[in-house]
């Protein structure tokens, strides 16, 4: 078997622990862009490890964006939670 070993999966499932992420609140089966419809509200939801759940509620896409790149570039996203020492 070429599979990887089950603790290099663990170790990159867990680096994934305390992501947050935004989703807008729309109506019906419609695109759900993060562009589309700035103003919408978001639910900034964290991922767990297993799914991701609510953490909590922003009022639009500025909002959400100030939460999830506090420093102003989205290639250092927030975690939920105090890094591991």
């Amino acid at each position: 078997m070429d599979d990887e070993p089950l603790s290099m999966w663990a170790e990159r499932r867990d680096a994934r622990i305390g992501r947050l992420r935004a989703v807008p609140f729309l109506d019906g089966p419609g695109p759900r862009g993060a562009h589309l419809r700035p103003e919408a509200p978001r639910a900034i939801e964290r991922w767990n490890g297993h799914l991701w759940e609510p953490y909590t509620l922003v009022s639009s896409l500025a909002e959400a964006q100030r939460l999830l790149y506090p420093g102003g570039s989205p290639q250092t996203p927030l975690r939920g939670r105090a890094p591991r020492r």
